[in-house]
């Protein structure tokens, strides 16, 4: 008998709503998640305690961990502070740092880990994967997807704006990432799983065009759905194939070259999506990203983020070292020196200053 159907490793409940916070515990004894309250929550040092003054009368039962940043060491420390003490789920309440500590500490420990995003700054927030500092750097680690993912409006809209600009940038990126799987696919034959191009597609399309704004609940409410359709796509893959192509690559050499002068993960992977799309010959495409991240306040040109254009091609440069074994644009085109220079000047001329 021929297989019909497949699970899809996703949330059992996505709530994006204003509000949404202050009925989490409804929510999560409703899902059957926890009924007794007895919870982990880990929260950071900073916006974290406010958000834990309002749900600390609501959650009586929950225990509190502070999470000091965003390495390894901290969610082994973690881990081992909930470790035996028969909680029902372990909830990380807070940016992409502590959402990804918690899901890694979760996965340690083998309980369920709830996903409660204070802003929307990457597809991380319900992807299978933890990204955490380490001794050599930083790291990406395979983990459960989150069992259920909350976004509050009201919470979202009071993070400062550039952490709405960042997902915007990562949701867009999508796009860019998927036409690196498909070129993978005409060149070495790379499978595509055809579901997970058309979530990451869809999400980053949505985002890409729609009219609103990061002051806008109904624009807000598209990016969460976008970045969590974005990280669904990832667990059906199995990877991060989906969302992270050329673009990412570019935005890691960022990272790696110039560590104390790296933008936001956002700003480097939009401006490293316009330019792959230009490198592919997709020039109205690159237009429309361009506009669109503009449009947002976001760069469009390395110096808009502080990097001259020899910064940018030396970047681009070194791109394909970032994610060995991959094969995007970058590696296809195998350009040297000189011809990332004319490239570079080529993009810098066809979307204006």
């Amino acid at each position: 008998m021929p297989v019909l159907t497949r699970l899809i490793p996703s949330p059992v409940v996505v709530d994006i709503s204003r509000g949404a916070i202050g009925d989490l515990a409804g929510l999560l004894a409703d899902q059957r998640i926890s009924s007794s309250g007895k919870l982990a929550f880990a929260v950071s040092d900073g916006s974290g305690q406010k958000l834990r003054e309002k749900l600390s009368p609501l959650l009586p039962g929950a225990d509190w961990y502070v999470v000091s940043d965003g390495t390894i060491d901290s969610a082994v420390k973690l881990a081992d502070g909930i470790k035996g003490k028969r909680y029902d789920a372990v909830v990380g309440l807070g940016g992409g740092k502590i959402l990804d500590v918690t899901k890694y500490a979760a996965a340690r420990v083998g309980l369920p880990m709830v996903a409660v995003a204070t802003n929307l700054s990457h597809d991380g927030i319900c992807s299978p994967v933890s990204t955490l500092d380490n001794d050599n750097g930083r790291g990406s680690y395979g983990v459960p997807t989150p069992i259920a993912m909350v976004i509050d409006l009201d919470v979202i809209r009071a993070a400062p704006a550039r952490f709405v600009r960042s997902g915007i940038g990562d949701a867009i990126s999508n796009i860019s990432a998927i036409a690196d799987w498909e070129l993978s696919r005409q060149v070495t034959g790379e499978a595509v799983d055809g579901l997970a191009a058309a979530m990451a597609r869809t999400a980053g399309e949505a985002v890409l065009r729609h009219p609103g704004g990061v002051g806008d609940d109904e624009f807000l409410t598209v990016l969460a759905e976008g970045l969590v359709l974005s990280g669904i796509a990832m667990s059906i893959s199995g990877d991060t194939r989906p969302s992270s192509g050329a673009c990412h690559e570019i935005s890691h050499a960022f990272d790696l070259l110039f560590p104390k002068r790296a933008a936001s993960h956002g700003e480097q992977v939009g401006l490293g999506a316009a330019f792959a799309m230009h490198l592919r010959g997709a020039l109205e495409q690159s237009g429309l990203f361009a506009d669109a991240l503009r449009r947002h306040g976001l760069p469009v040109l390395p110096g808009e983020i502080g990097f001259s254009a020899a910064e940018f091609v030396q970047a681009v440069e070194y791109a394909p070292q970032t994610r060995p074994g991959r094969f995007t644009i970058l590696e296809h085109l195998n350009l040297s020196t000189e011809q990332i220079k004319d490239a570079y000047a080529d993009y810098a001329k066809a979307i204006g200053s």
